[in-house]
């Protein structure tokens, strides 16, 4: 007897099968048919998938866009501007209601782990009061990790050293950083050397924007690399955007890109804000201003998609949707072979579980019964149509579910239903 059963869904590796679920686990994967349940999902021909992960996000200013004003020139400084404006007026509630709204969101997208970065150059430390608050009341439905993020420089703030260790010892999760925002270039690998050595110490995982610059000679991440290897923080180091490889000399990159292989580094590009926000003091040719995904990814670095930002000081759009993140990134990565299609919803489900050491994630028996049923017949399927999200299951509840989207058509008095699926194979 289950709880809750998934009927013939379709798997991310084409397989059909049903899921049976008891308490918040998955108990069995395969033929259920003489199986009972106290409820049923048909998920018949649909695409079963793990739910969406968000591995670089900032909660603390989601949905505040036009507060106080709007980032009129649309550049990364002007936000970064703007958001100590709006650091100055804001309340701990509001910061709440905005993060658990964007919550609701997420779960309705069937996106059910974030990674939020948490401002902690502010000695109120209103940011992070509010997050841990909002993990809390998520805690059921989302895994939310919280980064100690100085935004404003590490060295650079005069207290975000101890307002970042403060943040630390309040229970955040992840050490956070941003060394090309340090006033020169030997501060900046300097904090990168103090911040991990901080998370060593707390055997705590490091996630650091990192050269989110179109200066080619902004090269932190060697040092974030250097610093994993010499700590022994392999696996627990993220370098998030790294846009100023996208201007970088070739034969440099090639010695740069195996370095962060051999740290295992994993890296986070965000499509949607850096095709937004780098290149803006280009006229042309102006660069895409993502980070060399394919590359990466050829070397066996875990590359994952990141969303960033939604109406916020740096961004107007978005909604939470982690397909629209990954059809962003396809086109700008250019990755568009069935293979590389593939690998890009893998981009926002398993590669980013793995940046957030997700232990008990995926679609196998033992794992966190936290699973979407989307309206499409395989994973490039949901990418083209950013498909609905027909059922949200988080912990063995649903949490959300969407009527169908099939819609019907009349031509010369020809009733016909529009087909919804294609079959993309693997021509």
């Amino acid at each position: 007897m289950f709880d809750l059963i998934v009927k013939g869904g379709v798997l991310p590796d084409g397989k059909v099968a049903d899921i049976g679920i008891k308490g918040n686990k998955i108990a069995a994967i395969g033929p259920l048919d003489d199986a009972e349940a106290a409820q049923v999902i048909d998920a018949s021909g649909d695409l079963v998938s793990p739910p969406f992960v968000d591995p670089h996000f900032h909660m603390d200013a989601t949905l505040s866009y036009g507060l106080p004003r709007i980032n009129t020139s649309g550049t990364l400084l002007e936000g970064i501007g703007l958001w100590g404006e709006l650091k100055q007026v804001m309340t701990q509630d509001d910061v709440v209601d905005r993060a658990l709204k964007y919550c609701d969101w997420a779960a309705s997208m069937g996106l059910l782990a974030i990674r939020s970065h948490v401002d902690t150059c502010d000695d109120r430390l209103l940011g992070v009061e509010a997050l841990l608050e909002v993990r809390n009341q998520v805690k059921d439905y989302i895994d939310l990790q919280l980064v100690a993020f100085p935004q404003d420089g590490f060295y650079r703030d005069a207290t975000a050293r101890q307002n970042t260790i403060r943040a630390l010892d309040m229970g955040v999760d992840v050490v956070g950083g941003i060394p090309h925002f340090e006033r020169t270039m030997t501060d900046g690998a300097a904090s990168v050397t103090e911040l991990c050595e901080i998370a060593a110490g707390r055997g705590l995982q490091v996630d650091m924007h990192c050269d989110e610059t179109d200066d080619p000679h902004s090269r932190h991440i060697e040092t974030l690399a250097r610093e994993t290897q010499r700590l022994g923080l392999q696996g627990r180091v993220a370098g998030s955007h790294l846009t100023s490889m996208h201007s970088m000399d070739n034969y440099y990159v090639s010695k740069l890109l195996p370095l962060i292989a051999e740290a295992e580094i994993n890296v986070i590009p965000n499509p949607l804000i850096n095709i937004v926000l780098q290149g803006r003091h280009d006229t042309y040719p102006k660069r895409r201003g993502l980070t060399r995904v394919k590359e990466m990814l050829a070397l066996g670095i875990n590359v994952g998609w990141g969303q960033d930002c939604v109406l916020d000081p740096w961004y107007s759009l978005g909604t939470g949707d982690m397909l629209d993140v990954a059809f962003m990134g396809l086109h700008v990565a250019q990755m568009t072979s069935p293979k590389e299609m593939r690998t890009c919803f893998d981009m926002v489900t398993v590669n980013n579980a793995k940046t957030m050491g997700l232990t008990d994630y995926g679609l196998h028996v033992g794992a966190k019964a936290s699973l979407v049923v989307l309206d499409a017949g395989d994973p490039i399927e949901a990418l083209r149509l950013r498909a609905g999200r027909l059922c949200v299951i988080a912990n063995g509840s649903v949490v959300s579910q969407t009527p169908r989207a099939d819609a019907s058509l009349t031509l010369k008095g020809r009733p016909e239903m529009l087909r919804r699926r294609h079959n993309s194979g693997d021509q």
